[in-house]
């Protein structure tokens, strides 16, 4: 179902409108990334006026950081013991099936990184929504240098596992991959 079709079935109202302006920016941010689309196609896709875009958001910088507002913080990450976070962590990447949310997002922040305009709503949220919690949770010394580097091994085995399927690696392969990044996701959190 589509957009539009989502949102002309139903009682138009604000909150669906509104609703449907972020779905169909989110699919044309993924597609597209923050240079190509303009505030009219996403007004086009949901069936609506450009102007209800200003209305809702206020214009493209306030709407695509309420869609990059809308990924997955990565919470999930730092719940249970810090003693097995690597384990955790690799299997969810390698082994468990990424959640098409949390691709799209990264696909979202990969088209729009070279906008000047959107790279500052992709910061803001990286430290509001990642960086600064991982930090927090890891505490201690050069706890921001260890998130970091935790966050682009995770992107790099991501960006790996959106473009070759599976890593292109066969069963036995991709579990002694997984424990060798565990190893170093761990490595990577201690002091």
């Amino acid at each position: 179902m589509t957009v539009l079709h989502a949102i002309t079935s139903r009682k138009r109202n604000a909150t669906v409108t509104r609703a449907g302006l972020l779905a169909a920016a989110t699919e044309r941010f993924v597609r597209e990334g923050y240079d190509s689309v303009s505030l009219r196609e996403i007004a086009s896709d949901v069936g609506v006026d450009v102007s209800l875009v200003s209305r809702y958001f206020g214009g493209k910088e306030e709407l695509f950081a309420e869609v990059l507002a809308m990924c997955p913080s990565g919470a999930d990450m730092f719940e249970g013991d810090v003693s097995d976070f690597g384990e955790r962590l690799a299997t969810k990447i390698v082994i468990d099936p990424q959640e098409d949310k949390d691709l799209n997002c990264l696909l979202i922040i990969l088209r729009s990184a070279s906008s000047p305009k959107a790279l500052e709503a992709i910061r803001k949220s990286g430290e509001e929504r990642f960086f600064g919690p991982i930090e927090k949770w890891l505490g201690g010394p050069n706890a921001n240098i260890r998130a970091r580097l935790i966050a682009d091994i995770v992107m790099g085995v991501t960006i790996d596992r959106v473009m070759s399927d599976d890593l292109g690696l066969g069963d036995e392969a991709r579990e002694k991959f997984r424990d060798r990044l565990a190893r170093i996701l761990q490595s990577a959190i201690e002091i």
